[in-house]
């Protein structure tokens, strides 16, 4: 798969602490790449640099061949949505009125307001089962419940990239597989979905494109069954485990001893 997004020998640092050297990552296009490694080894860091939360020391971080930090604020947003760790809602805020923000990409001063974003943020809350609570103060809600409003936010965005950070956190179970298996669809439907995502099973069954990493460097990467066996999960993890086949999908699916 070709990619429009592609981060080529960038060093990433917070001041002085270095987290990444020489790192180049493509993002296949029309696919699900989910990025695995231990707690610190980089994975949220090079998220950010897609988006240009972070500069690169050096290197380039580009869409479609152009640096992503030549791009306004937002004619970016219009092409990659970002879900963080540990976003913050503004005091008070509403559910449908954080919804409603993702559509801030797509307005003008000609336009501020339009039936194609009022249809996109009904759109997204039905899609991340929020619309039952549309009136309710996200504080009130639920780490679970306010997860799933900013999901509902990105995808009110309706961007070609999705690029989420540990976007299961807080959701239970059921919610955790239903958000998956969404973002699998949306990648049918030929969006292109970057995840950083902490279970190894998951990400060897819903994403078609693995990276793993650790100490800021790209370990390995590929198709889960091309590349997840008990060396790779010891080097990157640290753990001992068997590799067995998952019994509903057919994946990688790690067993630690």
């Amino acid at each position: 798969m070709t990619a429009r997004l592609r981060a080529q020998d960038v060093t990433l640092a917070y001041g002085e602490r270095v987290v990444s050297t020489r790192l180049s990552l493509d993002v296949p296009d029309g696919g699900f790449t989910a990025v695995v490694g231990p707690n610190g080894c980089g994975k949220s860091t090079l998220l950010r640099a897609f988006v240009r939360l972070l500069r690169p020391d050096a290197g380039t971080v580009a869409l479609d061949g152009r640096s992503v930090s030549s791009f306004p604020a937002k004619a970016l947003a219009r092409e990659l949505a970002f879900l963080p760790q540990d976003p913050l809602a503004p005091e008070g805020i509403k559910v449908r009125q954080l919804v409603s923000r993702g559509r801030y990409p797509h307005q003008s001063l000609l336009a501020l307001w339009t039936k194609e974003d009022e249809q996109a943020v009904s759109e997204a809350m039905i899609t991340a089962e929020v619309e039952d609570f549309a009136e309710r103060p996200v504080a009130e809600l639920s780490g679970g419940q306010r997860q799933r409003v900013w999901v509902a936010m990105v995808l009110a965005q309706r961007t070609p990239y999705l690029l989420l950070d540990e976007p299961t956190s807080f959701l239970d179970i059921t919610h955790q597989y239903r958000l998956l298996a969404l973002l699998s669809r949306l990648r049918d439907e030929g969006r292109t979905v970057i995840a950083v995502l902490h279970d190894i099973n998951q990400a060897c069954r819903f994403a078609d494109h693995l990276v793993a990493m650790k100490d800021g460097r790209v370990v390995a990467e590929g198709a889960a069954a091309d590349i997840v066996d008990a060396a790779l999960i010891k080097d990157v993890f640290d753990l001992p485990s068997v590799i067995t086949p998952d019994p509903v999908s057919g994946t990688p699916m790690v067993v630690p001893e």
